[in-house]
Parts: structure tokens; sequence; C-alpha cells
């Protein structure tokens, strides 16, 4: 990945922080985003110490507006963006140690519209203004993050979840002319991150669960374009 210049939304904590450094091992530049400013110069240290380049744009990958102006502000500075990781996102357990999510007979519908546009419409925004910096040079590839939910209150997660696959499914073919490749991911399964409380942390597998999984899909070919991809036995595999 040595030159390469990696976007990643949600890039301060959890899974994206995790995945930033995994790019920065690789030799990659970063651009992380994010709306926690204090977290995203914490990371931007902590991989600055690997000698990655980094520069972090605060972010809310809800509006149009925002999304824009970050990847001109990476365009500008780097000149190219490779890959666009849309990581950014808000998960069942996001607020450890809370009550479970609301049951849809009792779930507001600002809480249900905050965790699709988030997760689904910040994909959306991500992709779009990406791919324009990436069709020009015929390159890039785009990450798009899958993962599955069971129980009560987590409807709206798993509804952006498999939404983010179909919109990988069609996003891939539009692009595939300009050999820009499109796939979503699963990192593996759930994952405690640094925020989780002790006793989560002590029975669930941390973000290293991905392994280098998001580096390696930063350079599968277009015949992978459009598949939802996990990792087995070190390599990237198509998941039905």
């Amino acid at each position: 990945m040595q030159g390469n210049v990696v976007v990643v939304t949600g890039g301060a904590k959890g899974i994206g922080r995790y995945i930033a450094r995994t790019f920065a091992e690789a030799g990659a530049k970063l651009a992380l985003a994010d709306i926690d400013t204090d977290r995203l110069e914490q990371t931007k240290g902590e991989l600055q110490e690997l000698s990655a380049e980094v520069i972090t744009v605060p972010t809310d990958v809800r509006e149009e507006a925002q999304v824009q102006a970050l990847m001109e502000r990476v365009h500008g500075h780097y000149g190219q963006i490779d890959v666009m990781v849309n990581n950014a996102g808000i998960v069942p357990h996001f607020s450890w140690g809370n009550p479970r999510w609301p049951r849809v007979r009792d779930m507001e519908q600002g809480f249900w519209e905050r965790v699709l546009n988030t997760n689904l419409l910040g994909t959306f925004l991500g992709t779009k203004h990406a791919v324009k910096y990436m069709e020009p040079r015929r390159s890039g590839h785009v990450i798009n993050l899958y993962g599955g939910g069971g129980g009560p209150g987590v409807s709206p997660y798993a509804v952006s979840k498999d939404a983010i696959r179909s919109f990988t499914q069609y996003v891939a073919e539009e692009e595939r002319e300009y050999n820009v490749c499109v796939v979503v991911l699963s990192p593996g399964g759930a994952i405690a991150t640094e925020d989780a409380p002790a006793e989560a942390r002590a029975r669930m597998p941390g973000p290293e669960l991905a392994e280098n999984r998001f580096v390696l899909a930063a350079q599968v070919g277009m015949d992978y374009a459009g598949k939802l991809l996990t990792l087995q036995d070190g390599k990237l595999v198509v998941e039905e």
C-alpha cells in the first residue's frame, strides 16, 4: 500500500482506529474523518508514531456538504484518493452499559433515522464523493462494512447493513467501466472495542479479529466487485 491514499470514516476509535493502523503499517497515507475531534487527534498521534503521514478532517457523514469538503481536502492535500473505507456507523452496543436499543414498537423515528442516516446515508455519500476522484484515474477501491445482528432492538442496524450490501452490488456495476472496485466486507464478527467494559473485552474478540482484511480488500481485482468478502485462513473469500 506504499504511497496509496486511504480515507477512513469513523477513524477516531473502535474498528476504524484499527483499520487505520493496519493501513499505516502497510505504508499508506491516511485521512481520518470523525465527529469526535479529540479522539481524532489522539489517533493521528498514534499513527504518526508509526511514521505514517496522516491528516484529520472533522466530518459528520450524514451531512453531504461535510463529506464533499472531506474529499476536496484529501485530494487537495495528497493529489489522489485510492481507497475509501466507509466505516462510520452506529451499532447496537455503541453505548456500552446502557439498556438495549428499543423494540420497533417503542422506537422513536429520530432514533431510526439517526442509525440509518449514519450507516447507510453515510456510506452513500462517502462513495458518491470518493468515486468522483477515482474515475478520472480509472483506479480505486471502495470498501463498505457489513455486519449482522440479532435480538430485540437491532432492526435499524440490521436493515442498514443489508441495504449497504445491496447498494454495493449496484454501485459496483456502475463503477466497473471505470475500474473502480466497490466491495462490502465483514469484519469477522462482533467485536469489543477499547470503549467496551472490561467484562465485554474479556469474553469478546477485539478489533484484531479483523487482521489485515481491509488492506487485502484494498488490493482485490475487479472480479470481486460487488461481492461480500470475509477472511478465511488468511485469504479473502466471497461470503454467500
